[in-house]
């Protein structure tokens, strides 16, 4: 070798250590800078921004793109974080300088020997002031603010009015004005909450006693007989998911069975019940002294009670009405189908919230909230101030093209006024037979005179699957974000048609370049177990959705199948204390240790966790919905009830949220009047220069949402994460 040959040999070599120094040094760097990218998301997946911050800050290294944007995401939650803080100092000073005026106005009342908060309209103002006040502050600020004279005074004179309204057979005025408070007020006083439900209870005993406009008491309880709940006990006692205790059962039953004489006897001596007469004090005696007893002999016996033992207090409670009944026409004390589903009602409700009998009245409503179809004329209503008012049409439906508008007040349904009527009776009231007619008496904003708009009935499906904005011509918009191309989707509830419409929308977006996904089943109260998993096994390849456990008998599994699976783009899925059913069970699948396949962002879910089924063994078109098996996610673990966790007072129900971000009353009444901005459909002439559209940008929806504007930043994490192992990957490889 000649001497330049060798000098060009050592150059050459030198060369080819330097490349593979540098080439080395890079690839350390890179692998360093993809293991802070990893270990900094994974904090944020798990809500401690603050941890994925000092991490970041102990790296020292903002250098690279990923870390200088997940640098970026931190301090947009900060943002955020501060904003929403800074919003809830304000609301505090805001409603505590409210709270003061009320306070010199009760003063001043006082000076000149006027009434000060003694009026109910003023007593509700305080209360709401003062709930107010002790949401936004804290602890220390909420015990200085009970503590006052003017608050304390506030409560002490609420409970004085509930106790009128409560003597004058009001119950549900007293709950109101004063016990409905109190439990936000105090949430772990017990004996607030106690006596908030008894005053319930008792008001929902004397409305079932009421005519409505759409029913009357007779109407209401026809069909019912008592053979239909004896064989609905035969099923619970076989079929139930879990042992119950037939003595509690009846003891709650056989009180209630008390409570409906004294309501009756309340009402009809205050006329908020028709009854031609009122029990006499000796028929009351007699009714509670035979009750006592069939009540004393109950929780005297030593065993537990056997179903036959406890269908043997049923019927003597039913024979001591008989007795007591008197001479003929009136061959019962109590009116005995009444008596049969008040009896049903309060035994069933020992089990859980789920069981339930449906009376044959019922029948043909509960058929409509499990499938989402009815005939009607496709409109959506609520009675905020008391007025029945459509809030959106719904596209393709008769009421679309009717001259019926967003805004229009309902005054009147084929005559009936609408004043004094429930929205259950509404709905009633609107649907009906296929082809058949509805008048509707209509007064628009703004305008004085009615008119009536007659529309024609015809079969509604209600669709499942929402975007976060509705156009002009009733098409939902589903990509949130343009430029990152993360699309949202909001699952309403899940009906036969869900898994199928999610699976239209999907494509549509996936062809326009989707890159992530919010999955929103925040209000989603559940539906049919299979749509659930139909939906969860879009998004996961293969392996356990859920398992559901019966008592007895063989389990049953759902699996997700290879076939339609979606890609695996980023998840995120939104939830909240609504959330509850079927909505947990694809919330927990999707977010299953076993598969990660979300993160999920907002606050713990209601905590069913149980499937029901329903039985026509009842028989004479009564069915029983009940409580069949307990469900566990894909890893095993079940999903608790929030029923059966609140008796051992521990907080650990449902599904809960990765990030947690949970919402004041103020922040969700913001989000949900921009989603019913954004949801609303109008006619399609609807005149914009007298009432114009509220629609809001997505940048607005966002601001309006803390749950989906930190679900966004979640997603672009997961966008980041997914950028930089991509990186890593192609570099390893050259």
């Amino acid at each position: 070798m000649t001497k330049v040959t060798k000098v060009k040999y050592k150059i050459v070599v030198f060369w080819l250590l330097c490349v593979l120094f540098l080439s080395t040094s890079a690839f350390a760097a890179e692998t360093g800078t993809q293991a802070t990218v990893e270990q900094v998301c994974s904090h944020i997946y798990k809500g401690n921004f603050a941890t994925a911050e000092n991490l970041l800050a102990e790296k020292n290294d903002l250098e690279s793109v990923y870390t200088s944007s997940l640098a970026n995401i931190i301090s947009e939650y900060e943002t955020i974080d501060k904003n929403r803080q800074a919003a809830k100092k304000a609301a505090y000073a805001e409603k505590l300088e409210e709270l003061d005026k009320l306070r010199h106005t009760a003063d001043s009342n006082d000076a000149n020997d006027v009434n000060d908060v003694n009026d109910v309209n003023d007593i509700s103002k305080a209360l709401a002031v003062i709930t107010s006040v002790c949401e936004f502050a804290d602890q220390q600020q909420k015990d200085v603010l009970l503590s006052g004279e003017f608050v304390k005074q506030t409560l002490q004179k609420a409970k004085a009015k509930a106790a009128e309204f409560e003597a004058d057979g009001k119950w549900l005025d007293a709950y109101l004005i004063c016990y409905s408070w109190l439990q936000v007020i105090y949430p772990d006083n017990q004996s607030y909450s106690d006596y908030g439900r008894q005053l319930v209870e008792m008001a929902e005993i004397a409305a079932s006693f009421q005519d409505s406009p759409c029913e009357t008491v007779s109407q209401r309880y026809e069909g019912i007989r008592k053979k239909m709940f004896i064989r609905a006990i035969d099923v619970l006692n076989s079929n139930y998911v879990a042992l119950f205790d037939y003595r509690q059962m009846a003891i709650k039953a056989v009180r209630r069975c008390e409570l409906l004489a004294e309501v009756m006897n309340k009402a009809a001596d205050t006329d908020s019940v028709e009854r031609e007469e009122k029990f006499s004090d000796k028929e009351l005696a007699a009714w509670s002294s035979a009750l006592t007893e069939i009540s004393s002999q109950v929780q005297q016996s030593l065993l537990d009670l056997s179903k036959s033992e406890f269908i043997d207090v049923f019927e003597k409670v039913l024979t001591v009405n008989q007795e007591l009944g008197g001479e003929p026409p009136q061959d019962s004390l109590l009116p005995q189908p009444v008596l049969i589903a008040q009896f049903a009602e309060a035994s069933l409700g020992v089990l859980d919230p789920y069981t339930v009998m449906i009376w044959p009245r019922s029948v043909a409503d509960f058929e409509k909230a499990m499938t989402n179809e009815f005939t009607g004329i496709g409109i959506e209503i609520s009675k905020p101030k008391g007025l029945l008012t459509v809030v959106s049409l719904l596209p393709d439906t008769p009421a679309y093209n009717s001259g019926l508008d967003a805004g229009d007040v309902i005054e009147a349904v084929d005559g009936v006024g609408t004043k004094d009527m429930s929205l259950t009776c509404a709905v009633r009231k609107i649907t009906g037979l296929e082809a058949t007619k509805v008048t509707l008496t209509v007064k628009r904003q703004r305008q004085q005179e009615t008119r009536d708009i007659t529309i024609t009935r015809a079969k509604i499906t209600v669709p499942t699957i929402r975007g976060w904005k509705r156009t002009e011509k009733g098409k939902w918009l589903y990509l949130l974000d343009d430029d990152d191309k993360i699309g949202y989707v909001r699952i309403t509830s899940f009906s036969t048609e869900t898994a199928s419409d999610l699976e239209q929308v999907l494509c549509q977006l996936e062809a326009e370049g989707l890159r992530a996904l919010i999955l929103d089943l925040r209000y989603n109260t559940g539906g049919l177990l299979n749509s659930a998993t139909e939906v969860a096994d879009k998004f996961i390849r293969h392996g356990l959705i859920v398992k559901t456990q019966p008592r007895l008998g063989i389990p049953t599994w759902e699996w997700a199948h290879k076939k339609k699976t979606h890609p695996d783009y980023p998840l995120i899925v939104l939830i909240n204390s609504i959330s509850a059913s079927a909505s947990e069970i694809v919330a927990g699948a999707l977010a299953d240790p076993k598969y990660n396949r979300a993160v999920l962002v907002g606050s713990r879910t209601h905590g069913k966790g149980s499937v029901q089924g329903i039985t026509h063994y009842p028989g004479e078109g009564a069915q029983l919905k009940y409580t069949m098996a307990y469900y566990h996610l894909p890893s095993g673990q079940r999903v608790e009830s929030r029923d059966e966790q609140n008796k051992t007072d521990t907080e650990y129900w449902g599904i809960e949220p990765d990030i947690e971000v949970k919402l004041r009353r103020d922040e969700i009444k913001k989000a949900g009047e921009v989603q019913r901005d954004n949801n609303v459909l109008v006619k399609a002439d609807h005149d914009t220069d007298t009432t114009p559209l509220k629609k809001h940008t997505a940048e607005e929806t966002i601001a309006a949402d803390a749950q989906l504007a930190i679900a966004i930043l979640a997603v672009k994490t997961k966008l980041i994460e997914q950028q930089s192992q991509a990186a890593s990957t192609k570099n390893t490889k050259l």
